[in-house]
This record gives C-alpha cells, structure tokens and sequence, in this order.
C-alpha cells in the first residue's frame, strides 16, 4: 500500500491510522481498502495486493450491525463495486457483542481459516484489550499481530483513538503501536474548515509524503480535497512524544522521585522544570503543565489520593 511514493503497509507487518473521535478515521480506512479491493487509487491511497494474497477481512469491534452495513456500501461504493452484492473477496465481521477474548479469537480463527488472505482491518483496537494501560495486555496484543503477520503473510491496518488531552496515542497499547507498526497515519479535524479532515504520517519507516485532505461529499463518501494546504490556529497545545527520548524521561523522573516517594500537585510542575531543566530541557510554566499531562497518559506517573508516584516500569 502506497500514499504517492511512500510506502505505507507490507505484507508481514502491521499499520494504524489514529485520531480523535470524529476525526474521520472510519472513513479514510474505507479508501484504504477500496483501494486494495480494485487495485487502483482511492483518495492518495494505491495498493497492489498479489494474485493469490487479494482477500480482505475487515473486522469492526465498536459498531452496531446498521452502522457496520453502512461502511460496508461505503466501501463498495469507493471500489465502484455494486452494493446489493456482498464481494467476494470481502469479509466483514461485527464484533460488537463480544466479549474481548470471544473477539481476539473469532479474529484469530478467521485469520488462519481464510485462503488466499492478505489485508486485515481492525477498526477498534482497543477493544481487544480490557487495560489499555497493561504493559502486558499491550504487549500480547502487539505480540498477536506480529505473529499474524508473519505467519500467515498479511498486512494489518488497525484502528486506535488519540488521548483527548494530546496527540499521542492512548495508552500502552498507543505505545507499543508507535514502536512497532511500519507506519502510524493521524487523521486531524481541520481548525478553520471542520468538514475537511487531514492524514499525515505520525511515523513511518518509508519516506514521509506529503499530507493531504478528504472531506465528506452529498454522496457521503470522502473525495479528496485539491492543493489542500496544512493550517493551524496555534501552536501546538500538548507534548509532543518526540521531544524528549525515554532515557532522558527516567532520568529526570529519577531525580525528581529521589528526594520524596510522593509529590503533591501544588509542588508537582515546580519540580518537574526543575528536574527536566538539569538535563537540558527548559520548560514554562504552561509547558510543564503539558507535561505533566503527558506523563499521566503514558502512565510514567501515576496518581494514588492527592499525590503523584513515579512507575518505573512505563513503556515509551
């Protein structure tokens, strides 16, 4: 799968598209696969699947069996494809119903039991796991994938939420997917036209491409939105996972805990500048409080009553 020249998923390894909610992501994963059904360009979208690898298993967890039928007819409709005819080569299964192991194993049953398989849609993540913030739920469940991919010789395209405080992915679970997946795509609201939604590459192991736009047309299908030029009110408003390495975190967090098991939130923001200022980064007041927000979703500080701890055993 291609966006342009960049390469954005390979059979034997796994992708994602993130977002917030209603950022559109349904949408752009349905051009994903349209594309993949025909071969041919869906929005920037391109995909070559091989002769005996062109079936496709979407699997949506979240949604009720109308809505699941609704992304189904978008699809075809995308692919040109007639809607009162389910394809061939498509498999939907709505898993809403089930319970989270009953999901991972109907998932799992269908991946090995489809011939000729070669692209998979997970459209909710999430809901595959109880804990999103269990080191070991998120790193079983990325284990999955990666031995799916492996031995079955397909290419996953997941589905998982954006923290509402920031732009990283929610929990471990976000964690492990930015460490190993191929390529994670985000899909942004834009600030000033909010029926236009963007897709850049949050990370990407190929070239990074351009980032484009879609938005929703009468037919109620994404077309792609010409010269689309990224625009943003202000500056980013959360932190960002690239600013500072997981190394340089534990150190500062390290020095901070050293002196007190417990801190509380009225001497919390004074002493994270001051802990990340001894190792090179400089932070405001409203910066740190950023901060601070950052390391709670990640789980590297936790809240127990009124106090915050240090848990040494987070995964960046």
């Amino acid at each position: 799968m291609r966006v342009g020249d960049s390469v954005i998923g390979t059979l034997g390894n796994f992708s994602a598209s993130t977002g917030k909610a209603k950022s559109k992501k349904t949408f752009n994963v349905c051009a994903i696969v349209a594309a993949a059904m025909t071969g041919g360009t869906v929005l920037n979208y391109s995909a070559s699947l091989p002769p005996r690898k062109r079936r496709i298993l979407y699997v949506d967890t979240e949604q009720s069996r109308f809505h699941c039928k609704r992304v189904l007819c978008r699809i075809l409709r995308l692919a040109g494809l007639p809607t009162d005819a389910h394809p061939p080569l498509l498999e939907f299964l709505c898993l809403r119903g089930y319970a989270t192991k009953e999901r991972l194993r109907k998932i799992e049953e269908a991946i090995y039991d489809l011939d000729n398989l070669g692209l998979v849609v997970i459209d909710g993540i999430r809901d595959l796991a109880h804990d999103i913030n269990s080191p070991g739920e998120a790193t079983d469940l990325i284990t999955k994938l990666m031995q799916w991919t492996d031995e079955r010789r397909i290419h996953i395209h997941t589905v998982l939420h954006l923290n509402k405080g920031d732009d990283n992915t929610r929990g471990h679970l976000g964690t492990e997917l930015n460490n190993k997946a191929e390529t994670v795509l985000q899909i942004t609201k834009d600030d000033f036209e909010r029926d236009i939604s963007s897709v850049a590459a949050m990370h990407i192991r190929d070239r990074d491409f351009e980032p484009f736009a879609f938005r929703i047309n009468a037919d109620g299908l994404p077309e792609l939105v010409e010269d689309y030029q990224l625009r943003q009110t202000t500056a980013a408003k959360s932190f960002d996972y690239a600013e500072v390495s997981a190394d340089k975190h534990r150190e500062a967090l390290e020095l901070l805990f050293s002196e007190a098991d417990r801190v509380s939130y009225s001497s919390l923001i004074g002493r994270l500048q001051s802990s990340y200022a001894s190792i090179g980064h400089s932070f405001g007041i409203n910066k740190a409080k950023q901060l601070k927000v950052f390391l709670e979703n990640k789980r590297m500080i936790v809240k127990e009553d009124r106090f915050y701890c240090y848990n040494p055993d987070f995964h960046y």
